[in-house]
């Protein structure tokens, strides 16, 4: 089970506004910030995903957010783009790891690549 993840920006601010809307469109939000260096965002009280204040990342990362349906997928991948995210994967099924697979995938302003994916049958 996973409790949290924290990946380094190098510009806080930046990287607020574009976490802030892409991640609103799939129902997270940003809860907490701890002083200039770090945001937490997640639903309810419970902060699970964590950006930090880095000179430079260390590395580069993929971390997938789970979507409830497609709609909300195609959501988060618009928004991410009118946040200035570059595309690196548009909607769309990736039958190749299962069957109903409906993911999109973006790169925040580090590089990290950043998705949304729906496991769910169209009903």
């Amino acid at each position: 089970m996973l409790d949290h993840v924290t990946i380094g920006v190098r510009d806080l601010e930046r990287s607020k506004i574009f976490y802030d809307t892409i991640l609103r469109s799939i129902g997270i939000e940003r809860l907490y910030a701890e002083g200039e260096r770090f945001a937490g965002y997640g639903i309810g009280k419970k902060a699970f995903f964590w950006i930090g204040q880095r000179d430079a990342p260390r590395t580069s990362a993929h971390i997938a957010f789970t979507a409830e349906s497609r709609k909300i997928v195609d959501e988060f991948h618009r928004a991410a783009l009118a946040a200035r995210g570059i595309d690196n994967g548009p909607p769309g099924l990736r039958p190749h790891y299962h069957a109903n697979y409906y993911g999109a995938f973006v790169l925040d302003p580090d590089g990290h690549n950043i998705e949304a994916v729906c496991h769910l049958p169209v009903t």
